[in-house]
């Protein structure tokens, strides 16, 4: 199939002594017409094709390099060494002269426990992890820098809400020439807004992959937000996670605490877990939720929530359905095994909520599937007086209850 199609005519028959002269420049100049616009399509066209495409490539790839470039000094490995038993065998004398192999303690012997993840966020050191990573309260923690400096570091605290946790770089106390407390300065990543991202997205993960290849890539892209897991590790270790990231960039047993970036290098979620049973789905901690414990720890010393005391589930068009509700929204308060809807000497205790009724908002905000109570609340501290909009069971009548929010313990 031609692109082109050339408009039709008629040559005229010359006699002799009639001039060419006429066809020649008619020729000419359809046949520069042509050319020019053929050429003008490929010369304008073409390259801006070409271009376009070309930058596209390059652009990702440069971001992706600039980004990792930008990460990796911040982030460090964390290594969990301690104490444990060492056990011999021995023969005793049992029974009918039978020797029966018995076991004793015999000392104990510094080891390697577990390792993980985290990265730098303050140049005084100030270090963000997951609270799994951090759980022993009897074990000693060491921090590898990207460039091989070891640190000693300790907890300063472990969010009660969240699989998050805070740890400080401990640097011996060391005095320049004019008398001036000498301490080394730390890389820092910046953080993101994790309110603003977008399923498709394209995200890094930097990690100690296994406890063994430090500062490991991947990159990959976000397969679904506001997801709830319950995850679990060593030790009979259970958690509920709640508005985690989904992505499917791999992430391995080591990964935990490490950040998970977005192509300008800024931290957007805390790697934290993934699904044994499947391939390339882990999960992460949204780095809003980090951003309140670093403020906090700031500013009080310790990580704080508000709390109600209230057992719910989130309302969906499913729980509509199944409960018999009339709305799809908000949440429900019940009762669970061995745990009241209510908790005793909570701010609700006492008030007009009750098992069956619904909260529907949350100081004047609707509590939705994306919009989470655990979201809303991350806005809020102990002390504030809060009033929530209540549809009482059965009468489905709204009310108003004001409370004063208590601190959760962890």
């Amino acid at each position: 199939m031609s692109l082109y199609h050339l408009p039709e005519f008629k040559l005229k028959s010359f006699k002799k002594g009639d001039s060419i002269i006429p066809l020649v420049v008619f020729v000419s100049v359809i046949s520069g017409f042509i050319a020019g616009t053929i050429s003008g399509i490929i010369l304008y066209v073409s390259p801006e094709i070409v271009s376009n495409v070309g930058l596209v490539s390059v652009s990702q790839e440069e971001l992706i390099i600039k980004a990792v470039a930008l990460a990796r000094p911040a982030v460090v490995s964390i290594i969990v060494t301690k104490d444990v038993p060492i056990y011999e065998q021995y023969w005793n004398l049992g029974p009918f002269g039978l020797q029966n192999p018995e076991f004793r303690q015999n000392g104990t012997e510094r080891k390697q426990v577990g390792g993980g993840t985290g990265f730098i966020v303050s140049s005084a050191g100030l270090v963000v992890t997951n609270k799994h990573v951090v759980k022993d309260d009897d074990a000693e923690y060491t921090i590898f820098t990207n460039n091989g400096d070891k640190f000693k570091a300790k907890v300063l605290a472990k969010d009660p809400s969240q699989d998050l946790a805070l740890m400080m770089i401990e640097q011996e106390s060391k005095v320049d020439g004019e008398g001036n407390l000498d301490l080394k300065k730390f890389p820092v990543l910046k953080l993101g807004d994790s309110d603003d991202l977008r399923i498709g997205q394209s995200v890094i993960a930097i990690g100690n992959a296994l406890g063994e290849f430090r500062n490991t890539v991947s990159l990959g892209i976000i397969s679904a937000l506001g997801r709830r897991i319950t995850a679990s590790g060593e030790n009979n270790f259970v958690e509920t996670l709640n508005d985690v990231i989904q992505t499917d960039t791999a992430i391995n047993r080591g990964n935990s605490g490490g950040p998970l970036l977005n192509l300008k290098g800024e931290v957007i979620g805390i790697n934290t877990a993934i699904a044994n049973d499947a391939q390339s789905i882990g999960f992460s901690i949204p780095v809003n939720y980090v951003k309140r414990d670093i403020d906090q720890i700031q500013e009080i010393g310790r990580i704080s929530y508000p709390f109600i005391g209230i057992r719910y589930i989130a309302v969906s068009s499913q729980i509509k359905e199944q409960e018999e509700l009339p709305v799809d929204y908000g949440i429900l308060i019940v009762e669970g095994k061995d745990q009241p809807a209510i908790s005793v000497g909570s701010p609700a205790e006492g008030t007009d909520i009750a098992r069956g009724d619904i909260i529907l908002e949350f100081d004047g905000q609707k509590i939705t599937a994306t919009n989470t109570l655990i979201k809303i609340m991350l806005k809020y501290n102990p002390g504030d007086e809060v009033t929530l909009k209540v549809l009482k069971k059965e009468t489905w009548e709204e009310i108003n209850v004001s409370l004063i929010l208590s601190e959760r313990e962890e």
